[in-house]
């Protein structure tokens, strides 16, 4: 759909310094040949030890393709011919479109993207009080990553608090692809509601093909309780997404030391028998359907049982999991940036920084939470958007690496300056390069004290602070036509206000 807007707003730019999609794999913190003991080692967990799946149609689907099934305890014992068959059928790549080209991700391989979270339930409001997320949130965090060139994509960031279960479907989805042009990913609570959110995409996409052709939203699925356990309520929506043909991330949670093992490599033995089994799950019902691993593995701080999402350990197990989907050569949904802090602060980051890079490096293609989160997902934060924005800008840039060529080798450069009056600061080659080979973030401040304290001297929370108020009272795009949307309100209960999508008169 064409770009039409009101010719208000933060302008967006689009550098080549550190695009979305560049390949990572410099990072391996397991070694070669581990990737294949733990993979065995996950076929044997789920031949001898299995996956409890209560009586149900999806039961039934894994009896069908032959697996032993206890009655009894529930528990579905899936043989490895099967996860073999399920591999050599999985998708190697899936597209989510944006709804126009630039915002495309391809998923698959080390390309990376990064981009928000979601189901916070506090929000650290522009005032410094935290309250209870609404459905707005999810437009106002929206127009606010759609003016963030390094956040690449767009899940659904909060809970709508102030809506009850059975409108929230439908309405986030709507607050979400009305903010912004990037990919919108969020979930369905109530498996009757997936065909309206289909049909939502399809009037959006402009036909049925045209959706399944760029498929501008997407799903996940947390269609397991760890350790091994299916819940199946989630189960009944991912078979209705995988019937309506929608991208859907199967993700798993475990704790290491509560839901999985404190031994790491434990937990990745268990984290990857659950894909292994939602893989073949998905693909008994739609071989080669668009279907993204989902790890998000963190741990629990031993000493509390608290869950902690800001640790080397975090950083280990997530960059581990794309080393392991590389070598399934399925794509893979893993996160960052889940702070445990409490307010955008040093502690935080300094755990954004460590686990998005890690994640980067390791090459994880849908990097989610790298935006917006602090209190181990419980608060997003406004201003934590701006800040975390800077960050996988230089995470990205780290990772286009260092272009080795005749020219960039510098021979005659060096030669020059060191024989003549000039310096490098004023050479040609400096100009030329600056900004190609130079990342200027937005917001990380680069001036001498001087200068700083002269400028108000504000820490880097209050800039990010000013940057999202411009940002909220300017950008209003028209991502849907009024037209379209008031078809779309005509058929669908939508409750955000149109007058709350434009600027104040």
């Amino acid at each position: 759909m064409a770009r039409n807007r009101r010719g208000r707003g933060a302008e967006r730019t689009r550098t080549s310094v550190a695009p979305a999609g560049l390949s990572g794999g410099s990072y391996r913190p397991l070694k070669t040949d581990d990737l294949p003991r733990i993979i065995e080692a996950a076929m044997e967990v789920l031949e001898r030890t299995g996956i409890q799946v209560a009586a149900s149609p999806c039961r039934e689907t894994f009896r069908a393709a032959g697996c032993r099934i206890d009655e009894d305890n529930n528990r579905v014992y899936i043989h490895r011919k099967l996860v073999e068959e399920a591999l050599k059928t999985a998708a190697r790549e899936v597209l989510l479109a944006g709804r126009s080209p630039q915002h495309d991700l391809h998923l698959g391989g080390q390309r990376v993207y990064m981009g928000t979270g979601g189901q916070a339930v506090k929000i650290l409001d522009l005032d410094g009080k935290v309250r209870e997320t609404r459905l707005s949130d999810n437009y106002d965090i929206g127009r606010l990553c759609d003016t963030l060139e390094h956040i690449h994509f767009y899940m659904r960031p909060v809970v709508p608090r102030d809506l009850a279960n059975e409108q929230i479907d439908i309405n986030q989805f709507y607050a979400c692809l009305s903010a912004t042009e990037k990919h919108v990913m969020a979930n369905a609570y109530l498996p009757e509601k997936v065909a309206e959110q289909r049909a939502l995409g399809e009037m959006l996409a402009g036909g049925k093909d045209s959706l399944d052709a760029r498929p501008l939203m997407s799903y996940s699925a947390c269609w397991t309780v760890s350790p091994l356990r299916y819940a199946m309520e989630t189960v009944e929506i991912l078979d209705q997404i995988v019937a309506y043909n929608m991208p859907v991330v199967i993700s798993s949670a475990p704790q290491a030391g509560a839901t999985s093992p404190a031994a790491l490599a434990g937990t990745l033995v268990q984290i990857t028998a659950e894909q292994l089994s939602g893989i073949v799950y998905v693909n008994l019902l739609n071989p080669g359907h668009p279907l993204i691993m989902g790890c998000v593995p963190a741990q629990a701080d031993l000493r509390s049982g608290a869950f902690v999402g800001g640790s080397a350990e975090f950083a280990l197990l997530n960059a581990a999991c794309a080393q392991i989907a590389q070598h399934l050569e399925v794509p893979i949904y893993n996160s960052s940036g889940i702070s445990d802090s409490k307010v955008p602060d040093a502690q935080a980051g300094a755990e954004k920084g460590i686990t998005g890079l890690a994640a980067a490096l390791a090459g994880s293609n849908y990097i989610h939470h790298s935006a917006g989160f602090l209190e181990s997902l419980l608060t997003v934060a406004y201003e934590q958007y701006v800040i975390d924005n800077d960050v996988n800008g230089e995470i990205m840039r780290m990772l286009k690496g260092i272009e080795v060529t005749e020219e960039s080798l510098s021979l005659d450069v060096i030669d020059e300056v060191c024989k003549g009056p000039g310096h490098f600061l004023g050479h040609p080659q400096t100009l030329s390069l600056m900004n190609s080979e130079y990342l200027y973030p937005s917001l990380l401040n680069r001036d001498s004290r001087d200068d700083w304290e002269m400028k108000g001297a504000r820490d880097i929370r209050e800039a990010a602070r000013d940057q999202a108020r411009k940002v909220l009272a300017e950008h209003w795009p028209e991502v849907i036509p009024d037209g379209l949307d008031a078809e779309i309100r005509r058929r669908f209960d939508i409750l955000l206000p149109r007058n709350s999508m434009r600027p104040a008169a």
